[in-house]
């Protein structure tokens, strides 16, 4: 049997294996690469059958296991998240159904298609019973901004104004309480799994009450190309075009999500590798559309450190761009009507 899964978590791993299955035997544990979350993930098997292993590793700001297991509970039975066989967040330790995943870029790309189901997966977990409730969105991207600036990660000519500008956003923004849902918080690439027929939501580590802009701005920021993909999104998601409000709502939490993107990467970035300096510090690089094209057609490898440094950057310049844009102050003027 391979089993790479170390001795010191073995304790807990088979109360939970015991808990599930009635057995603390192991066919094998192979270890998967995670995500940012900094959770340990293995995909084990247990009678023959493969099932994702995730111990909480305690390294992500926002970990909390006994609220992202609620949170994911009650995706899986809205069918959205692969099935929990177990989940103690005493231990630490969870054991999914596993779901084999195949790229999404083997999505059916006729139209929209990936848009759509995206948009109705929202849809869905926004309807469903209410997650437990962390902080304040806005507030929570402040506090990562702090964050930011204390490891000295760009220089501060290279974000005063946009740090700047968001706090004047999040001055005039107040979320709605009819606009609190449950959200996932982060729907990236590597949360959502395709198994070759439908799209499966994982990883609920940042999921909490949240507003309803914020997983909407996230799909806009890494699946949408174009002005028409982001009215395909929102008008199947509301089940008709954006009222002007919605739109103005939307506008402001995209602008939200570049910053919050670019700041989780280069934090990331900067705690993977303490002391390392980037080589620019400002904001020069690639645009953010170039590098989403390079990733749909593989010439841009998330996996190596100098690109998330990259990518991080080009988050940051889209979302000082973006609050520049005479269209974010016509968003924050429509709101204030």
């Amino acid at each position: 049997m391979s089993n790479t899964i170390p001795e010191a978590l073995r304790p807990a791993v088979d109360r939970g294996l015991m808990a599930a299955f009635g057995t603390s035997e192991l066919d094998s544990a192979t270890p998967l690469s995670g995500g940012l979350s900094g959770a340990g993930l293995w995909r084990i098997r247990v009678g023959g059958i493969p099932y994702v292993l995730k111990i909480e590793a305690g390294q992500h700001a926002v970990a909390d296991p006994a609220r992202s297991y609620i949170c994911m509970r009650i995706a899986a039975q809205a069918f959205l998240a692969p099935r929990v066989r177990y989940a103690e967040p005493a231990d630490g330790v969870a054991i999914i159904e596993h779901v084999a995943p195949v790229q999404l870029h083997e999505y059916p790309a006729a139209g929209h298609a990936l848009i759509v189901e995206l948009a109705q997966s929202a849809r869905l977990l926004h309807q469903t019973p209410a997650f437990p409730p962390q902080c304040d969105y806005l507030d929570g991207v402040s506090d990562l901004i702090d964050r930011f600036r204390a490891l000295d990660i760009l220089e501060a000519g290279a974000t005063d104004e946009l740090f700047a500008r968001f706090a004047d956003l999040r001055g005039a923004y107040r979320t709605r309480q009819e606009d609190l849902v449950s959200s996932h918080n982060d729907l990236n690439p590597g949360n959502i799994v395709y198994d070759g027929q439908r799209l499966w939501l994982v990883d609920w580590d940042a999921a909490f009450l949240a507003d309803r802009y914020v997983d909407l701005a996230t799909l806009a920021g890494w699946f949408t190309r174009d002005a028409a993909g982001e009215e395909k999104l929102l008008a199947t998601y509301f089940g008709r075009p954006p009222a002007l409000r919605e739109r103005a709502r939307f506008e402001v939490m995209r602008r939200v999500n570049h910053l919050f993107t670019g700041v989780i990467f280069l934090i990331t970035a900067a705690t993977e590798r303490p002391g390392a300096r980037i080589a620019d510090r400002m904001l020069a690089g690639p645009g953010l559309s170039d590098l989403h094209t390079q990733l749909r057609t593989g010439q841009f490898a998330m996996l190596e450190w100098e690109n998330r440094v990259t990518y991080g950057k080009a988050r940051l310049a889209a979302a000082l761009e973006g609050l520049r844009a005479p269209e974010f102050a016509a968003a924050l003027a429509q709101l204030a009507a």
